[in-house]
């Protein structure tokens, strides 16, 4: 939506509705862990907060321009937020990784099995470019992690959106088998010709530099070639980046307790 364009009807506010203004108001403006679970009392979502009060309020808005899909789903079945005061954010992320690994929340990926080591791994030779998981990255690689759990999942976005970068006229229906369930051959090898470079370029702002250009490359190279359909595959990846680049800001990479939100 263009920015200044007026709504014609205003965004969606499930959990103020089911939990009321009043809830919102009275959330301390402390660090600690809040618990979001469904009308049954299953657990959703574990996240940590520097300030309670403004991450659980940024929930309030189910705006379809701004929360990505994942999060959309997510408002939309939670019936009642917990939280959990902690004497510091340290505290609460201490606190947050020892619930997930207990509870191993539906919406959580990253911190719920305490993984191993596992490092984002790719190199460019001639007009390939490899890119895989290592628990030690081989000599003469790049690399970037420990990202624990969370990698395959990383890898995965990465790898299908380097694919469809080069291949923009095949489109998601033409993926290498297994790829869209990641499911994967590792080392993943792509073709890059000579556009070697340009890839060397992307994967660097993606993970030491403007990460928010690799989403714009990406669909620059897509185009408008994509259906619909497989347009909503593309976008679930790239929210996946997104994902990562918010919590890269964060600090949290390098500890493997990359989160939803």
């Amino acid at each position: 939506m263009a920015a200044g364009q007026q709504w014609l009807f205003a965004p969606a506010k499930p959990l103020v509705e089911r939990l009321g203004k009043k809830f919102f108001r009275k959330i301390p403006a402390r660090p600690g862990v809040y618990k979001m679970h469904d009308a049954t009392g299953n657990l959703l979502y574990v996240g940590k907060a520097k300030n309670l009060r403004q991450r659980l309020r940024s929930y309030r808005v189910a705006n379809p321009e701004r929360m990505p899909r994942r999060h959309l789903r997510l408002v939309r079945e939670v019936a009642r937020i917990d939280f959990d005061l902690c004497p510091n954010e340290s505290a609460a992320l201490a606190h947050e990784a020892r619930l997930l690994r207990r509870l191993k929340p539906k919406f959580n990926r990253a911190g719920v099995w305490p993984g191993k080591a596992q490092f984002l791994t790719w190199r460019l030779t001639g007009e390939c470019v490899q890119f895989s998981v290592h628990e030690t990255p081989p000599v003469g690689w790049e690399r970037f992690g420990s990202l624990g759990g969370y990698a395959p999942y990383l890898h995965g976005a990465i790898a299908r959106l380097l694919w469809l970068a080069l291949h923009p006229q095949a489109g998601f229906s033409r993926l290498p088998h297994g790829w869209a369930h990641n499911r994967f051959t590792l080392p993943v090898a792509l073709a890059c010709g000579t556009r070697e470079a340009e890839v060397r370029l992307a994967l660097e702002n993606l993970f030491w530099g403007q990460a928010e250009s690799f989403p714009v490359w990406v669909l620059a190279c897509v185009g408008d070639h994509l259906p619909a359909f497989e347009r909503t595959a593309l976008l679930t990846d790239l929210e996946e980046i997104a994902d990562f680049t918010a919590n890269h800001r964060e600090g949290k990479p390098g500890n493997g307790q990359l989160a939803l939100l």
